[in-house]
């Protein structure tokens, strides 16, 4: 692509050389430049774009994006001095790709709980609508019915702009993804060309990222600032973020409730461990979900569909066959008897929710057991909070080892006990082996008890110092009900 071309859109502070060349790549990894690329120099979390200049112009970059021009021109070389690099390079990526996003009706989810659930339900519901649809997500990325591995929740810029090309190529109308805080913040969505955002809730998360929940909403709120004009943005106002998100929006605002006068109201009925009876509007719908949390994902999705032109009629008929996400209040029965639910719950919110969804349906009719750990290198303070939520809602509480990463499990399962008082900790056991943890809560569990396993739902690894060993919660629970281990 002509290189003049290939800027045409970004905004530009100062340009030093030649426009007329042509260009054969773009990357902002400076290992990753060949011959004839465009380097674009992003000052980074940890490291600064701009010291590997030099790098990229030696291994062939014949031009450089970037937002401080160096002290020395090399020649033959075309410098583009921008305001904002992460920004462009998000610009760039779309223009190198043909503007992906304009060719598709683009949804983004954004939340601290339930983007997944929220995003996949939303991609499922269209491919029932018999649409040809994308879907980004933590779980798993799908061009139509084609699978591609997630390694983030929201890709880097090239790689994101990438995927929406292949939705395109691929025949696409309508693409859903998840809107992470660091990508609206990395400026990785930039560029990009939404025709809404859905807003779930938000709690505490992140923190060793964003430092403050006040910069964490902050995050989350770019992503609706940048809405465009005739777009719409949908936000749960029962949460007290809610609104904060519309605040600055240009979109068409709409709201959803479980509690509240809203576009989208619903109603919970009935609640059983195999599924909910919901009014939304007032028209009447049984769903495979249980719990609170899942009424207000199914809410976020039904306003959305309705947005994006579906009746109201069709979408609660085509509501009722979709299947709880893989991870997501996952229910497996044992032959005894009792009930095992994995579920992704990793922060406080969200086990509060998972539980309290649980004891709905139980009523004191049974014990739950509740597995549970916290993640290595992540928010510490998150931990003793983790453990406050498992042991307020749990008859038995056993704290494991999650994705310890680089720490040793028993420094988190440590923090994690400070957020108890003295009589808080006789309910509850450490066994920082995970595959231990799961065993030893089903040897516990009686007919008409639930066992949660929280905290890694469709993750089918372990990473421990560094290394990823397969390890998988279902797969777990499968082999000791089938009496392999």
């Amino acid at each position: 692509m002509k290189l003049e071309t290939l800027i045409q859109r970004i905004s530009t502070r100062k340009i030093v050389g030649e426009l007329e060349k042509w260009v054969i790549g773009i990357e902002s990894d400076s290992r990753k430049i060949k011959e004839k690329f465009l380097f674009i120099a992003v000052k980074g979390t940890e490291t600064d774009g701009h010291q590997y200049i030099d790098k990229a112009i030696e291994q062939g970059a014949t031009a450089i994006v970037c937002q401080e021009l160096p002290d020395n021109f090399a020649t033959g070389i075309t410098y583009i001095q921008v305001e904002d690099s992460a920004q462009a390079l998000g610009e760039l990526a779309s223009a190198w790709y043909g503007y992906p996003s304009e060719k598709l009706i683009l949804t983004g989810v954004t939340g601290t709980n339930g983007k997944t659930t929220t995003a996949t339900l939303l991609y499922e519901l269209f491919r029932l609508f018999g649409e040809k649809t994308g879907l980004l997500s933590t779980v798993c990325n799908y061009i139509d019915t084609v699978a591609i591995p997630a390694t983030h929740t929201t890709p880097d810029p090239l790689m994101l702009n990438k995927l929406l090309r292949d939705m395109v190529d691929a025949g696409c109308t309508y693409a859903f993804m998840e809107v992470s805080s660091h990508s609206a913040h990395q400026k990785r969505i930039a560029g990009l060309d939404f025709n809404g955002g859905i807003f779930t809730n938000l709690t505490r998360d992140h923190l060793d990222y964003h430092k403050t929940v006040d910069e964490y909403l902050k995050a989350k709120k770019m992503f609706f600032d940048g809405l465009k004009a005739g777009s719409f943005a949908l936000t749960n106002i029962d949460d007290k973020a809610g609104m904060v998100m519309l605040q600055n929006t240009r979109a068409k605002k709409y709201t959803y409730s479980l509690r509240s006068l809203a576009n989208f109201k619903g109603r919970i009925i009935e609640s059983r461990l195999d599924g909910t009876t919901m009014e939304i509007n007032g028209r009447e719908v049984e769903v495979r979900f249980v719990g609170k949390f899942n009424a207000y994902n199914l809410l976020a999705v039904y306003g959305a569909a309705c947005l994006l032109g579906r009746s109201p009629e069709e979408v609660l008929v085509k509501m009722s066959l979709l299947v709880p996400v893989a991870g997501r209040f996952q229910t497996l029965h044992s032959p005894d008897k009792f009930t095992v639910i994995i579920d992704y719950a990793h922060t406080p919110d969200a086990l509060n929710n998972v539980l309290g969804a649980i004891h709905g349906v139980l009523e004191g009719k049974g014990k739950i057991i509740t597995v549970v750990g916290a993640g290595g290198n992540r928010d510490k303070g998150k931990r003793p909070l983790m453990a406050r939520e498992a042991v307020s809602s749990s008859d038995r509480v056993i704290l494991t080892s999650d994705n310890p990463r680089n720490e040793e499990p028993t420094d988190i399962i440590n923090d994690m006990l400070t957020g108890l008082e003295p009589v808080q900790r006789k309910k509850v056991l450490t066994i920082p082996d995970r595959r231990e943890a799961i065993r030893t809560a089903l040897l516990l569990a009686c007919e008409g008890d639930v066992v949660l396993i929280a905290g890694k739902g469709h993750e089918n690894y372990q990473e421990i110092k560094g290394v990823k060993h397969h390890f998988e919660d279902k797969e777990e629970v499968e082999k000791i009900f089938n009496g392999f281990i």
